[in-house]
């Protein structure tokens, strides 16, 4: 194969796609900045609970086909391919921070040789490869740009590679461009390999490889990620009003996606979005639309709407209670999803840090995102060891991650641990017979 790769940045994307490549046969330096980070790696572990990464990260790291490495110098120069996985945070206003965008295409630019093709996998705003690629031209370097959008889950990356529903990539060299789409047919070509290694069931599904021009695959990952959010505030909405006029919104949403058209996935409500994607991915495109001259109220309302779910299901669980006053609350579930331990941004914390200052006394448990998720907490918020540490003498338990170890655990327990009797299902996936034989009290998103 031959070919070397840098992968700057060993995040949730870099590390995933480093370690992918390198397990299809590349040698691949991964690049950052970040000593614990590299410490990790270098001893073939994970920094971030992800299925299956430990399993593949471990073997390419010992027999030297991935090096972990904090050195432009040492990288950049022996490679073909340098792929950018730095983070785009948001700025107060919305806006994508693209510092460190610039500074590793500005680093790298140092030590490229001619004929190498950056490709670009941070989800950037559309408009950003043409700076970059002007970058490149003043440092009078003749570099490829191509820009390859992530569409990874976190929690399900290394599933989601092998069985993709598309590979994009766009730019002006159509060479380079299929020269990136070849890297991912030849970890394709790898795939059930990789998942056996890895111990996860491989996908079936096989799906498509998109050629495209720059400024389009740029637009295509923040409005995937924009549509996908816009349709969990859209069942969120209608579930607002399922409360008010006995609807259940879980009946109204299986109907409305029973429609081909439509469909199913994503049309579920409960605490709202949140993560390292859809909150930034949303706000960033209403920025970059607002500097282009173009206003986008629905993506404004959507992002609204979520913003309003933690406080709008805390309200609810007052409402029951009817004073937050000694009361003590057991939330499960700080990770913005399961599968994951991620807490960023995530609706769990954000209704602890709510019923926290509103006085009630707050206790918190999840499987994975306990440390994660610590700096964000408010001070008088108890992190707890277990689920049933959480739960001891709770006047109210409130699911917001549906973990296999909250839906399927047995809930009359759940009613024994307690002092009070309130079940809220902020995941809206609970049987509310169930909870109910088990002298519980159900309530739900929508489904009161």
């Amino acid at each position: 194969m031959g070919k070397c790769i840098t992968v700057i940045g060993t995040g949730y994307v870099g590390l995933t796609t480093s370690v992918l490549l390198a397990q299809a046969g590349y040698k691949v330096f991964a690049l950052d900045i970040n000593q614990d980070r590299l410490s990790k790696i270098k001893q073939g572990k994970s920094f971030f609970f992800e299925e299956g990464m430990d399993q593949l990260l471990g073997p390419v790291v010992r027999s030297g086909q991935l090096i972990a490495t904090d050195s432009y110098e040492e990288s950049i120069p022996n490679s073909d391919f340098v792929f950018s996985c730095v983070g785009t945070p948001d700025n107060p206003d919305g806006s994508s921070n693209l510092s460190y965008v610039f500074k590793a295409a500005e680093q790298a630019a140092e030590h490229m040789k001619n004929g190498t093709v950056f490709t670009q996998k941070s989800t950037v705003p559309v408009g950003t490869g043409e700076q970059v690629e002007r970058l490149f031209k003043d440092r009078g370097k003749q570099i490829a740009y191509v820009s390859n959008p992530e569409f990874l889950r976190e929690g399900t990356a290394i599933s989601d590679t092998l069985g993709f529903d598309r590979i994009v990539a766009g730019g002006d060299d159509k060479q380079a461009v299929e020269a990136v789409l070849d890297l991912y047919r030849d970890i394709e070509k790898q795939r059930e390999m990789i998942a056996k290694h890895a111990g996860i069931t491989l996908p079936s599904h096989r799906g498509s490889y998109i050629a495209t021009n720059r400024n389009s695959a740029e637009l295509i990952k923040v409005t995937a990620n924009a549509f996908l959010a816009l349709k969990i505030s859209f069942a969120n909405s209608i579930a607002k009003l399922a409360d008010h006029s006995g609807a259940d919104i879980n009946a109204v949403m299986d109907a409305v996606g029973a429609d081909h058209r439509i469909g199913r996935a994503f049309l579920n409500a409960g605490r709202g979005y949140g993560g390292g994607c859809f909150p930034k991915d949303v706000s960033g495109l209403i920025s970059s639309a607002t500097e282009h001259g173009v206003e986008l109220g629905i993506m404004t309302a959507a992002a609204d709407l979520n913003e309003s779910m933690p406080g709008y299901i805390a309200n609810k669980v007052l409402e029951y209670l009817g004073s937050f006053e000694d009361k003590k609350v057991a939330i499960l579930g700080l990770a913005f999803k399961a599968g994951t331990s991620d807490a960023r941004r995530s609706p769990g914390v954000k209704l602890a840090n709510i019923l926290s200052h509103d006085g009630a006394r707050v206790r918190v448990y999840d499987p994975r995102a306990n440390e994660e998720a610590r700096q964000d907490l408010r001070k008088g918020v108890e992190i707890c060891p277990t689920q049933d540490a959480a739960l001891k003498e709770a006047d109210a338990v409130i699911i917001a991650t549906d973990w296999p170890e909250f839906t399927k655990a047995n809930l009359k327990k759940y009613q024994q641990l307690m002092s009070g009797d309130l079940f809220y299902d902020a995941m809206n996936v609970f049987d509310r017979s169930k909870v109910s034989e088990a002298g519980l009290k159900y309530s739900g998103v929508g489904r009161s």
